[in-house]
């Protein structure tokens, strides 16, 4: 599992090291950040699909998401005995992130891009530099591979280290391009690990959403992002995974209700039964709380758990009363998975705190950095450009 996660220098995000534990718990008030910790996180996740540069474009380019305080704030400032204000940088400007796990770690650092008259991209950013190591902290001793501008150099089996690639793009990661089994079959191991990561954010459950209509039924062990496949992750869960957990979690949230599949012409569509009602219930006659949970129920009991699941607001559309039943569904997720949910809901919050082991990471601001409440931060290095 993730033991630390590290960012600098993105959006309110100026500079935190992350101590994480298996089930994780974010959250702070609106405007603390919590939405810009999540983006980091998945961020990261986007160096190991390739598509990095896409993503902070899709947010409006570096500059939009770069810190856009001063580079230091003093104890002067945050007293208000003087403004803020900027001055002389003394380091580059970037946007950093990193990871370290029980085995390996990784880092990125993004800088902005040299201009270049013959291009029309000269908004991309460029990948400054790159690093992966073994153990927590990077030192040059247990460094396995580094990028530094359009060279990669790893560390060969005799313990020398010699360079693959001499001409990588900047827009490209060695996480993408330098990750094979014959010279880097730990690189090629972290990459799988990071593209396994599964986020989940606000399922649509509106009339006009997927999950409500029927839909081609195939075996599906891992719910889409869109939950358009849900009766067919439901009945892959019957089939293959725990059924009677799935049984439980849902008459926890819904005493005496049972769900069963309607099957025609190969269309699926999940069907709710009920106590008290005559006939079962179809997707699209659900409220949207209770579709919403069913949603994170096939999310949450996956035959095949990741190594890292990440819900930003899971609570979102749900009555009070069902928070209760989610967080002990959360907390049975977190026996398979390593877990970060980002809340502000009250009834969440407080059930999950009261969960032994249960990290959790208040947010606040002051002067516009996002900041965390009592953290020790653990031991990190960044790699050098």
């Amino acid at each position: 599992m993730l033991i630390t996660f590290s960012v600098a220098g993105y959006r309110s995000l100026r500079n935190l090291v992350i101590p994480l534990e298996r089930l994780n718990l974010v959250t702070g008030a609106n405007g603390s950040g919590k939405s810009s910790l999540y983006r980091a996180i998945r961020l990261l996740s986007d160096v190991a699909q390739g598509r990095v540069i896409s993503a902070l474009a899709q947010e409006g380019g570096l500059h939009s998401t770069l810190w856009a305080g001063p580079e230091t704030i003093s104890r002067r400032m945050e007293s208000g005995h003087v403004p803020v204000q900027g001055s002389r940088r003394s380091k580059p400007i970037s946007l950093k992130l990193g990871f370290a796990d029980t085995n390996y770690g990784y880092a990125i650092d993004l800088g902005l891009p040299q201009s270049d008259a013959t291009s029309a991209f000269n908004r991309d950013p460029m990948i400054k530099c790159e690093a992966a190591w073994v153990g927590e902290v990077l030192k040059r001793r247990n460094e396995i591979a580094s990028r530094s501008g359009p060279s990669v150099t790893v560390l060969a089996s005799d313990g020398s280290r010699k360079t693959v690639l001499k001409d990588l793009a900047s827009f490209d990661s060695m996480m993408t391009h330098a990750a094979d089994p014959e010279n880097m079959l730990e690189l090629l191991v972290m990459r799988e690990g990071m593209k396994a990561w599964r986020f989940y954010d606000h399922f649509r459950t509106d009339a006009e959403a997927l999950a409500r209509r029927p839909q081609v039924g195939t075996r599906t062990p891992v719910l889409s992002s869109d939950g358009h496949d849900l009766a067919s992750a439901i009945q892959t869960i019957v089939e293959i995974g725990d059924r009677d957990q799935l049984a439980g979690h849902i008459d926890d949230a819904f005493p005496g209700a049972e769900l069963a599949l309607s099957e025609a012409d190969g269309l699926f569509e999940l069907t709710m039964i009920q106590r008290g009602l005559l006939r079962p219930l179809r997707t699209a006659e659900l409220s949207d709380g209770t579709l919403r949970y069913l949603l994170l129920v096939a999310a949450l009991l996956s035959p095949r758990p990741p190594s890292l699941l990440v819900l930003n607001e899971p609570e979102t559309s749900l009555h009070a009363d069902l928070l209760p039943a989610l967080s002990r569904l959360i907390v049975s997720a977190s026996k398979r998975s390593q877990v970060i949910v980002v809340s502000h809901a009250a009834p969440l919050v407080k059930a999950l705190i009261e969960v032994e082991g249960c990290s959790v990471l208040s947010l606040h601001k002051t002067l516009g950095e996002t900041r965390i409440e009592n953290l020790e931060e653990p031991p990190w290095s960044w790699p050098k450009r």
